[in-house]
C-alpha cells in the first residue's frame, strides 16, 4: 500500500512526547490516544497501532506510565494508561529539548528564506 504523502513519519521521540502530553490531561486507553492525537492535530497526525502499542510498552518499562485494566465505552476490557511522576519529569525535559530543536530549525529556515 502506498503511503499518503500528506502523512510523514515523526522524528524520534515525537510519538512518546505526544502520548505523555495527552495522558497529562487524563488517563486513556490506546484507541482514545489515537483519536485524541488525530483530533487535536486537525487530522495532520495519524498514529498507527503498529507504532502506538510498542511505544506504550517501552514507556511502561521505563516507568513513565502505569496501566490498569478498565472497560471501554463499548464494554470491552482494555488497558487504561496513566502518566507517572517519572513520566511528567521526562516529558518536561523532552519539551525543553524539543523547544530548542524547533528554535534551531526555525532559524535555519529563516536564513534560507532571506
Amino acid at each position: 500500500m502506498a503511503k499518503n504523502p500528506k502523512h510523514r513519519d515523526l522524528f524520534p521521540g515525537a510519538l512518546e512526547v505526544m502520548i505523555l502530553q495527552s495522558l497529562r490531561l487524563h488517563p486513556m486507553h490506546g484507541y482514545a490516544l489515537v483519536k485524541h492525537i488525530k483530533q487535536v492535530s486537525d487530522d495532520l497526525l495519524q498514529v498507527e497501532e503498529g507504532s502506538l502499542y510498542p511505544a506504550l510498552q517501552r514507556m511502561l518499562k521505563e516507568g513513565w506510565l502505569e496501566a490498569e485494566t478498565g472497560v471501554s465505552t463499548k464494554g470491552r476490557p482494555t488497558r487504561i494508561y496513566r502518566l507517572t511522576d517519572a513520566g511528567i519529569r521526562h516529558l518536561e525535559k523532552e519539551i525543553i529539548s524539543f523547544d530548542k530543536m524547533f528554535a534551531g530549525i526555525t532559524r535555519v529556515l529563516a536564513v534560507a528564506k532571506a
